[in-house]
């Protein structure tokens, strides 16, 4: 009589024996890590396009690509900056009021973006006005700081930062650049005011209309465009997932018959 047992075994190294392909496996692993913050960072988890945060000063500031760009770099500055922050304190912030701390830590850097801007972009710093004050507000920056840098180290904190950053800003651009060819039928208008007076020269004229097109120009417009930023995102989104995304991992398992016989 005999009685048939089958057992998985797994091939993977066994713990206690040395392994030599520990350093290639964490530079793997954290390659692959920061593969997977830039995909959540740039498409799957956008802030403006997938959270659908930081809307007001979006919608409020993209009448021309320049403006985009220049609230981008901005608010990515200000994530870089406290995210680092964030992570490199988690350890000494008590869990109770985090979250004034991380408020406090953001304000701090929109405080120095602010000066800085005011210092050497002064006509920009006018043109974006209350909506750089308000960077301390959006929501997707305290997101971050809460959901990501206060729980990983300052390195990966910095990449969230930066990818999350770059999606936001991206928007921006997309957004600001469609208002702008639509409303006055140019594009890197007001370049200067960002990159100085030797930008005045990048400025694309598209075609000339008598009146400027008000629908785009003006808020409701904002609107509109976002609308279809956000479906052509979900249109495109099982396409790109598979060109881009991560492959599942799978683990090798060896089925082996063990018999005992009685």
């Amino acid at each position: 009589m005999s009685n048939d047992t089958t057992a998985d075994i797994d091939n993977t190294p066994n713990s206690e024996q040395p392994n030599d392909d520990a350093p290639a496996l964490s530079k793997q692993n954290n390659l692959q890590q920061l593969k997977d913050i830039s995909w959540q960072g740039i498409w799957k988890n956008n802030a403006a396009t997938v959270q659908l945060l930081g809307l007001c000063p979006l919608l409020a500031v993209t009448a021309t690509l320049i403006n985009g760009l220049g609230l981008g770099i901005a608010t990515t500055l200000v994530l870089i900056g406290s995210n680092c922050t964030v992570s490199a304190v988690r350890n000494l912030v008590p869990n109770e009021i985090r979250i004034p701390i991380f408020v406090m830590i953001i304000a701090s850097f929109v405080t120095v973006i602010q000066l800085l801007m005011n210092a050497f972009t002064f006509e920009l710093y006018q043109a974006l006005g209350i909506f750089i004050p308000l960077i301390v507000t959006n929501c997707a920056i305290i997101g971050r700081a809460e959901a990501f840098a206060s729980k990983n180290p300052v390195k990966f904190a910095a990449f969230d930062g930066l990818m999350m950053g770059l999606g936001f800003t991206l928007v921006l651009v997309i957004l600001g650049a469609i208002r702008e060819i639509l409303g006055n039928g140019s594009l890197f208008k007001g370049a200067n005011l960002l990159l100085g007076d030797w930008a005045s020269q990048m400025e694309i004229t598209l075609f000339t209309t008598d009146s400027a097109f008000l629908l785009a120009i003006l808020p409701p417009g904002a609107f509109i465009g976002m609308g279809f930023i956000i479906a052509f995102k979900n249109l495109m989104n099982n396409r790109i997932e598979k060109l881009f995304a991560a492959a599942p991992t799978t683990k090798n398992i060896a089925r082996v018959r063990v018999t005992a016989e009685k």
